[in-house]
């Protein structure tokens, strides 16, 4: 891949190709997969030895994917610069027992994923995707399964039948939330369904992680097409440029030995606890397992993770036009204005000075503007992954993102400008000047 892949147009059409072909977690890991495979790394399996001669290596673990370039390492004790993002998004997950049948239609239970802004889900069609535990001859097989036609559908309720109605406000997600995808007094068949798509016996589905997606397509936006709506950008934009970042800096010598590393955490949405969440083992013992392909063990690690600095993405909010009323007067974040430091002095986010000098240098190195946010001061703040990571290794960590609008609606915008500048800074970071 080459800096031209991800200049102007061709970042944001890079990211919509993403986008479209990641529904959930599991799809977004097999998209950078395919990426990182192209550009020469090679995939390893956690239950064996790892190579230890210098390259590009990537492991996954169900939603969550770690990659790692050594090419440019000087041993066990080089300094990492580690890139962090998450691949999950909020939406609506389909229950174990889902066969549902009401007043003449035939429904699938779901559960509200995350922090998802639910109307924006309603009188939409909507696909099904997601990861299925399949019995064969060698015991159990994950499939992945990605159903792009229009399946289900959250209806409103007439104005006419209830006026007092305020958006969101009467929405009961067990009640009112239940797609419905047919008709007929008996509830349909949802194994039976996933077998049919699998080409398996019904018997033979075991278990599943399956989701609900928006079927409408990431598309450029706007007369001057300089902007880029979509569903997932928080953070499948971030897992995007990470991996683009990975595989130009994999390619390129940085001026100082540097050990280059991507982290794509699943369930950031809902508190990261989990085996591969931000607060598992996962990232410890992956640095450690590389550590030791360098030659070395804990006591190098620590001097290496001593030296380290970690990027935290996840998105950022852009000044709403109107709703600025609702953002830091001083703070004001401009759609295609470049990458956005993320500071908040309870440690919502991990920036101290040092990691945002370190991230401003990478943004000066890769000659893009920076931003700075603050959440106003009589609002709270939310948070991501940063402080987790920071606080698990040790490391110097700084929050980052991309100018977003609408945050957590089943569809969301970002800068097609902005695509470009957020993989440019991600690759200077990862190989410091």
């Amino acid at each position: 891949m080459t800096r031209a892949d991800t200049t102007g147009y061709e970042a944001g059409a890079g990211l919509i190709d993403y986008l479209d072909a990641s529904p959930t977690p599991f799809h977004a890991c097999a998209q950078s997969a395919r990426l990182l495979t192209a550009a020469g790394f090679r995939q390893v399996a956690e239950t064996e030895a790892w190579p230890a001669e210098p390259g590009g290596y990537f492991l996954i673990r169900g939603g969550s994917l770690l990659a790692w370039s050594t090419r440019h390492s000087a041993g066990p004790t080089t300094a990492i610069r580690l890139v962090g993002a998450h691949t999950d998004s909020p939406n609506f997950r389909i229950k174990p027992q889902p066969d549902l049948a009401r007043a003449g239609w035939q429904l699938l239970g779901v559960e509200p994923y995350g922090g998802l802004i639910a109307p924006s889900w309603m009188d939409r069609d909507l696909g099904l995707a997601g990861r299925v535990a399949v019995r064969d001859s060698g015991g159990v097989s994950e499939r992945l399964f990605h159903a792009a036609e229009p399946l289900l559908r959250i209806s409103r309720l007439a104005i006419h039948l209830d006026r007092s109605a305020r958006e969101g406000e009467q929405l009961n997600p067990q009640q009112h939330l239940v797609p419905h995808w047919g008709l007929g007094q008996h509830a349909g068949d949802f194994t039976g369904y996933l077998a049919d798509q699998l080409q398996v016996a019904e018997s033979d589905v075991l278990a599943w992680d399956a989701m609900t997606f928006d079927l409408q397509p990431a598309a450029f936006f706007g007369r001057d097409r300089e902007l880029i709506a979509g569903a997932r950008m928080d953070n499948l934009a971030t897992s995007y440029a990470g991996t683009v970042a990975l595989i130009r800096a994999h390619d390129a010598a940085p001026a100082a030995p540097t050990t280059q590393v991507l982290a794509l955490f699943d369930h950031e949405e809902i508190g990261s606890v989990s085996e591969r969440g931000a607060q598992s083992a996962l990232l410890m013992t992956t640095l450690e397992r590389i550590t030791h392909t360098l030659g070395g063990g804990r006591e190098e690690l620590h001097r290496a993770l001593a030296a380290s600095v970690i990027a935290s993405g996840d998105m950022a909010h852009a000044t709403h036009p109107n709703y600025a009323d609702r953002h830091e007067p001083q703070h004001q974040i401009a759609m295609n204005g470049g990458p956005v430091l993320k500071v908040n002095t309870n440690l919502r986010y991990a920036t101290d000075s040092v990691g945002a000098a370190a991230f401003s240098l990478a943004c000066e190195q890769a000659g893009v503007p920076v931003q700075r946010f603050v959440v106003r001061s009589d609002l709270p703040c939310g948070s991501t992954v940063g402080p987790i990571t920071s606080a698990l290794t040790g490391v110097t960590t700084v929050d980052f993102g991309a100018p977003t609008l609408s945050m957590h609606s089943v569809r969301e915008l970002v800068g097609t400008q902005d695509q470009r500048m957020y993989a440019d800074a991600l690759t200077a970071f990862l190989s410091p000047a």
